[in-house]
């Protein structure tokens, strides 16, 4: 037994050489021919097989690296090859707001400050009034003139929002002429209000609540939109559909040019304007977003002066993102489809809206409370008057959080917010000019009585698309799958001569190769078996 099991290994082991032998002269791979070769030196066969070893070993580190580069970096952003239209997008939402926060005729705002400093004796209703305000001051005045701190809570159950609705600064009959695209019409149907952290202001081709905010998750004592428009026939992901017409809302624009665009007229009058709480410049903040973005205005702004006329010349710029990033995960493609990430006051994901929640989120976190024009449920407490520093150190803060956080293990509650851009998204480069409005000169020439506009303060707005066409980019894949087995071939080939039939050949002589060659022994052996039979047989007849 002990013989035939050694007989056994010693021929599964020259089995095994000759199939290595076999597979060295006949390998597609380079170099390897000279491993089996029996008339190659054993120096010669030491040198092709460190000079394989060196290829196999570079050929795998390149791998890696281009696996590395698939894995962590798959996407790159391109411009894309064609021109767009400017009438295959909408024209920005407008959200116009006053830097004037209260009217003489509802409320001596610099009396009733000082009178409270100096007795803190005012009436309930008008206390709320100048708390309601207050809201809206901006932080110069709480930081040079008074502290928020010493105002009382609200005395009535009167809403903040509520008050400040009130005593509305800009409404739409303080809209002057309005047009788009050179077609003059109602104010009232191009403008909605809208409340933002500056009060209430107006805005221009911005979506309805029912199609921007979760409204079910909502607090409904005070409404932040009125907008009534419906975008059937557009969305920010897919754009128009083909049932779209020339007035389908959001409204776009046909072309480049003023005409192309809108244009509004705002006026105020001297004796209704206060200084103190807003400064020295009682004219307008304009904020340019897609209408699938709440307002904020404190991102950034344009400002309006009072007796200028303002043209903003609009350059949008729009990335796009290819279906086939689709199956990536979105910290590998870095945005987030508007199915992928939920909001939870908002059904339209933009990178501006979970930011503006996440603020929402921390503000109550660090507060216990939330702004009066943030979004909120039912249950969230709204701030009052004197917790207004509480809200900008919590803004502040939450800006410094990614800074202060860096390389410790503090909690960074901005980074839990995960506010990556949307896969689809816009941002508009603003060219801002502007020039003196002689508008009394002109009302001049009608030889009209113009001792009626006396005190009257205009400003006159244009917005349009710079230029007729624009090149907006695209997220695709730096690599697919295809590509990266390109990369892969061509390093194999390219280090060591091997192909995809050369793998085939490596499978071959591992597993079909040994099988072919065990059964063909077998049959080999089972033949001389036969053969032996009969001579076993004779001899035993031929016995004594």
């Amino acid at each position: 037994m002990k013989r035939s099991s050694s007989r056994r290994t010693v021929a599964c082991r020259d089995a095994a050489k000759g199939l290595i032998l076999d597979y060295c002269s006949n390998s597609s791979v380079h170099g390897v021919q000279y491993f089996g070769c029996r008339e190659r030196s054993g120096c010669e066969k030491f040198w092709w097989f460190a000079v394989f070893l060196l290829s196999l070993g570079s050929c795998a580190l390149l791998i890696e690296k281009t696996y590395l580069k698939w894995d962590q970096t798959p996407v790159i952003v391109s411009f894309n090859e064609r021109a767009t239209p400017v009438w295959q997008i909408p024209l920005p939402a407008v959200t116009i707001c006053p830097q004037t926060k209260a009217l003489t005729t509802k409320l001596n705002f610099s009396n009733d400050v000082g009178e409270f400093m100096q007795n803190h004796d005012i009436s309930g209703e008008k206390m709320d009034t100048l708390l309601a305000t207050l809201q809206l001051c901006d932080r110069n005045f709480h930081q040079v003139f008074f502290d928020p701190g010493v105002f009382p809570d609200k005395a009535t159950n009167q809403s903040y929002a509520s008050l400040i609705k009130d005593m509305p600064i800009l409404t739409q009959e303080n809209l002057g002429d309005c047009s788009i695209r050179s077609e003059l019409t109602s104010c009232a149907n191009l403008f909605s209000y809208s409340l933002t952290e500056e009060g209430v202001c107006v805005t221009f081709n911005g979506l309805s609540a029912n199609e921007l905010l979760r409204t079910e998750n909502i607090q409904t004592e005070d409404s932040y939109l009125t907008s009534i428009n419906k975008s059937t026939f557009w969305t920010q992901e897919d754009g128009y559909s083909q049932q779209a017409t020339v007035r389908t809302y959001p409204y776009r624009s046909l072309g480049s040019g003023i005409s192309a665009g809108i244009s509004v007229t705002l006026q105020n009058h001297d004796f209704l304007l206060e200084y103190l709480c807003s400064g020295p410049n009682p004219g307008y903040k304009i904020l340019l977003h897609s209408p699938v973005d709440y307002p904020h205005i404190s991102n950034k702004f344009v400002r309006i002066s009072r007796n200028r006329e303002v043209a903003i010349a609009v350059k949008p710029q729009i990335i796009t993102t290819s279906t086939g990033l689709r199956d990536y995960t979105p910290e590998g493609r870095q945005c987030f489809f508007n199915h992928e990430r939920y909001l939870q006051f908002f059904r339209e994901y933009t990178q501006n809206n979970c930011e503006l929640e996440c603020l929402t989120n921390f503000t109550l976190h660090y507060c216990g409370c939330v702004r009066f024009s943030m979004l909120r449920t039912p249950r969230t407490a709204v701030c009052e008057t004197n917790q207004i520093m509480c809200m900008l150190k919590a803004e502040e803060s939450l800006l410094e959080m990614d800074v202060v956080t860096q390389g410790n293990s503090e909690p960074n509650f901005r980074a839990k917010c995960n506010c990556l851009p949307a896969c689809t998204s816009v941002q508009y480069d603003l060219e801002v000019t502007q020039t003196e409005l002689e508008w009394y000169r002109y009302w001049e020439t009608f030889a009209e009585d113009l001792s009626k506009l006396e005190g009257t303060q205009m400003a006159r707005l244009g917005v349009y698309y710079k230029e007729s066409q624009f090149i907006t980019s695209r997220r695709s894949e730096l690599y697919g799958l295809t590509d990266f087995l390109a990369n892969c071939g061509g390093l194999l080939g390219l280090c060591m001569g091997v192909s995809l039939l050369s793998l085939v050949e490596l499978l071959y002589f591992c597993l079909v190769r040994p099988v072919v060659l065990w059964r063909n022994q077998k049959t080999v052996v089972q033949v001389k078996n036969k053969d032996e039979a009969p001579e076993k047989v004779l001899l035993a007849k031929s016995g004594p």
